[in-house]
């Protein structure tokens, strides 16, 4: 992915009419973190959302997030708003205002997915953070706007990379697995969930991962790929055939530990591993999402989201075969 194409927007950190909203915002991180954290509220660990902000969470789109927060407080994106007026959302989307933000200011800007140790001390919560480029030093500095530098004992503004660091992305954590280096028992969503920790969770992140690199910065909870028992993009409706989430997919086994060398050299800077990836990207339908994904909402609904017309076709709630994944 050539290094200037993060400085432009993504279909997903488009702000259409809302440009100047984003252009507002300082892009230093602080003032990066107040935007986000006064615009979206984290659907499980702030205040118990109300059913419309329960139903935010399936947005994807930069234009839609900032429309609706105008909508319930008129107002720079900095400006401090009650917590029922905030857009229900997570890390994804606090990353993805972050991201958008920066690259409004033509700085390259990317979302990462994997794993943070420090939100629950001896878990490793599934979690995704933002990279912004820095021409002056010449590296990605990887950083979390959903905390401030001191919400955590950790360096939020320039998260520490390499083994044992606070924050691993899912490449990271399945080649520690795959080297005898941990179970993965403690990666996933929060600590006692039976089904969505482990390898096979961190096996479909790796795929989140991917396209969040090639700024397809998609849900945490939309699902493609491997384990379908239909060709991934083909939004074939009901049943929707998703696969069980604690059963690692074996016969992609060698191309997950492909893939994730590939993501690690790059991140080591690896200019040819990066061109690797972007092949791998545009060749291959087993890992790049089609027009239309799954989507498997904690708010308890199941769809088909069709990523072109931007539109979620929800399966009846009373389907027993769907309750899958969260």
């Amino acid at each position: 992915m050539d290094l200037n194409s993060y400085a432009t927007h993504s279909p997903f950190s488009e702000p259409a009419g809302h440009a100047g909203l984003l252009a507002d915002v300082p892009a230093d991180t602080p003032s990066l973190h107040r935007a986000v954290t006064c615009t979206i509220g984290h659907y499980r660990a702030g205040p118990t959302p109300s059913a419309r902000q329960l139903a935010d969470i399936d947005t994807r789109w930069v234009d839609r997030i900032c429309a609706t927060a105008l909508e319930r407080s008129p107002g720079p994106l900095t400006t401090e708003r009650a917590d029922p007026d905030k857009v229900g959302g997570c890390c994804r989307d606090h990353t993805l205002l972050a991201v958008a933000i920066l690259r409004q200011h033509g700085i390259p800007a990317r979302s990462r997915v994997g794993f943070a140790a420090y939100l629950t001390p001896g878990f490793h919560h599934d979690h995704v953070v933002a990279e912004r480029w820095s021409r002056q030093e010449q590296r990605w500095i990887r950083f979390d706007p959903e905390f401030g530098a001191e919400q955590q004992d950790v360096p939020m503004h320039d998260l520490p990379r390499g083994a044992g660091a606070p924050f691993q992305t899912a490449a990271q954590a399945w080649l520690a697995y795959r080297d005898g280096h941990t179970d993965l028992s403690t990666y996933g969503v929060m600590p006692g969930h039976a089904f969505l920790r482990g390898p096979a969770f961190v096996q479909r992140y790796l795929l989140s991962d991917l396209a969040h690199l090639m700024r397809t910065e998609l849900l945490l909870w939309d699902v493609w790929g491997p384990g379908l028992d239909e060709p991934a993009g083909s939004g074939g409706g009901a049943p929707m055939g998703l696969p069980h989430p604690a059963q690692v997919h074996t016969e992609s086994i060698g191309a997950t530990d492909r893939l994730a060398r590939l993501i690690v050299a790059a991140d080591d800077g690896d200019r040819g591993a990066e061109e690797d990836l972007a092949t791998l990207w545009a060749t291959s339908p087993q890992v790049r999402p089609g027009a239309r994904v799954r989507t498997v909402s904690p708010s308890g609904r199941i769809g088909v989201t069709d990523l072109r017309a931007r539109r979620t076709e929800w399966a009846p709630a009373a389907d027993p075969g769907l309750a899958v994944l969260p």
